[in-house]
């Protein structure tokens, strides 16, 4: 965030036909030439392609979810079968409550199981 935008400045940009003779136009055609000559300069942009946000948002979002994965003392079972999300993400599966008591080891099945002294 610029410092400018922190002091809830409003900078409207529009073109004008030429800068001779408009004091502040000539001193913006100087800050706008500098600028791109300087290789240091900070580029800001205050809008980002709809693409480039759901992809980054898509990243962000993976990453904190593995961070969580990774950190969660409980399904043991599942993460047997998904170590990481990557792994999750690239099996289609179709996720159904049969499916789902298998992979987390609850439902009718360990009970099933347990009845029979199998587990």
């Amino acid at each position: 965030m610029t410092s400018l935008e922190r002091a809830d400045w409003n900078i409207e940009i529009s073109w004008v036909k030429a800068n001779v003779g408009i004091v502040g136009n000539e001193l913006a055609d100087r800050l706008a030439k500098a600028a791109v000559c300087d290789s240091a300069a900070k580029i800001v942009f205050n809008r980002i392609p709809m693409n480039t946000l759901i992809s980054k948002i898509e990243h962000e979002t993976k990453v904190q979810w593995q961070k969580e994965w990774k950190e969660c003392t409980k399904a043991g079972i599942t993460k047997d079968f998904f170590p990481t999300v990557n792994d999750r993400q690239k099996i289609n599966i179709n996720i159904t409550p049969i499916f789902t008591a298998m992979v987390t080891g609850h439902g009718k099945t360990r009970a099933y199981l347990h009845r029979f002294k199998i587990l």
